[in-house]
C-alpha cells in the first residue's frame, strides 16, 4: 500500500481499549472506539456486545474462540487491499460470514472552541490520508499530517491535546465518543470512496441465491494461469483477484479469488470437491 513519505508517525498514541475481556458471543473490532470499523459494527449490530481491541488481540481472540465474530476492513476503492487482509489470510480457520461495503464521507474533528483556521496538524490512519488527499490538497495544503493507528486513535489524541490546533479525520461517531465537534462533514464522500469489511464468524451461511465465495489459492507463479483457467472452465464467474505475498519464495504467491455463487451449490461445489488446492474462506450474501 502506498503511504505518503511526508507523513510523520505518531508513536505516542495509546489505544484506550475496552477493559472488559472478550467473551464468546462478542463482536470484536479494531479499537479504540470512534473508527470507521466501529461505525461499521454499529451499522450492522448496534452498540450491544461490541469489543474494541488492538490488532494483535483481535486476531488472537478470534483464533482462540473468545470472540464469536470480528469485523475487519479488507479492501478499499482508493488504496486496494488494507494492512489487515494478510492477517485474515494468515488465520488457519477463518470463516467469512458477511461482507459490508460502505461509502465513506470523512469528518474533520476538533476540540470544542477550535476553528478551521486554527488547525495546524491533522491526524488520521494512513489509508484515511489517501482517501481525503484531494480535499486536503485543495483545502488545507499546508497542514502537517501525522499518522495514527486508526480513526479512533486519531480522535482520542485530539481530545487529549491541550491545544486547539489539532484535528482528526474519521467518522462523525468519533465526535460523540470523545466530545469533539465536527468542523467539516462529507469530505470525499462518494462512490469513489468505498471500504469493504469482512465479518469473520464460525458457520458458513446457507445459500441465498445471490452469494459470493472467497477462495484462497497458494501456488507458484507458473501454475497460476492454469489454475485460474480451470476455475473459469468450470463456469465460475470471477469477480475479483488480489495477489498477495506467499511469505515463502519470490516466485510463489497467495491469490484471493472471489467468485459469484455459493461453495456448497451447483458447479462451484462440484469444482471445489475435486480441487482441494482452492481453500474456501467463506460463502456469504453478496452486497
Amino acid at each position: 500500500m502506498k503511504i505518503l513519505a511526508s507523513l510523520t508517525v505518531i508513536g505516542s498514541l495509546t489505544l484506550n481499549l475496552s477493559a472488559s475481556p472478550a467473551a464468546a458471543g462478542s463482536i470484536g473490532y479494531l479499537g479504540p472506539a470512534g473508527s470507521w470499523t466501529h461505525q461499521a459494527c454499529l451499522d450492522l449490530y448496534g452498540d450491544k456486545d461490541l469489543v474494541p481491541l488492538s490488532r494483535d488481540d483481535l486476531f488472537k481472540d478470534y483464533a482462540s474462540g473468545k470472540l464469536e465474530r470480528v469485523c475487519v476492513p479488507v479492501t478499499t476503492s482508493v488504496v486496494g487491499v488494507t494492512p489487515y487482509l494478510d492477517a485474515v489470510l494468515d488465520l488457519p480457520n477463518a470463516t467469512i460470514v458477511a461482507e459490508y461495503p460502505k461509502m465513506l464521507g470523512y469528518s474533520l474533528l476538533a476540540r470544542p472552541g477550535a476553528k478551521r483556521e486554527d488547525i495546524k496538524e491533522v491526524l488520521a490512519h494512513p489509508v484515511a490520508f489517501e482517501e481525503v488527499k484531494p480535499w486536503v490538497d485543495r483545502e488545507m495544503p499546508g497542514v502537517r499530517k501525522t499518522n495514527a493507528a486508526s480513526g479512533g486513535a486519531a480522535a482520542q489524541a485530539v481530545a487529549n491535546s491541550p491545544a486547539l490546533d489539532k484535528a482528526s479525520f474519521g467518522p462523525k461517531v468519533g465526535a460523540t465518543v470523545y466530545s469533539l465537534v465536527s468542523l467539516v462533514d462529507g469530505i470525499e464522500e462518494g462512490p469513489h470512496n468505498v471500504t469493504r469489511w469482512w465479518v469473520l464468524g464460525r458457520d458458513m451461511p446457507a445459500p441465498t441465491g445471490h452469494d459470493k465465495t472467497s477462495l484462497l489459492l497458494d501456488t507458484s507463479d507458473d501454475r497460476f494461469g492454469a489454475s485460474l483457467a480451470s476455475l473459469i472452465a468450470a463456469g465460475a464467474q470471477i469477480l475479483t483477484v488480489y495477489e498477495r505475498p506467499s511469505k515463502k519464495t519470490l516466485d510463489t504467491h497467495r491469490y484471493l479469488i472471489e467468485v459469484a455463487g455459493h461453495a456448497k451449490k451447483g458447479k462451484l461445489a462440484e469444482f471445489l470437491a475435486v480441487n482441494p488446492g482452492f481453500r474456501v474462506l467463506g460463502s456469504y450474501p453478496r452486497k
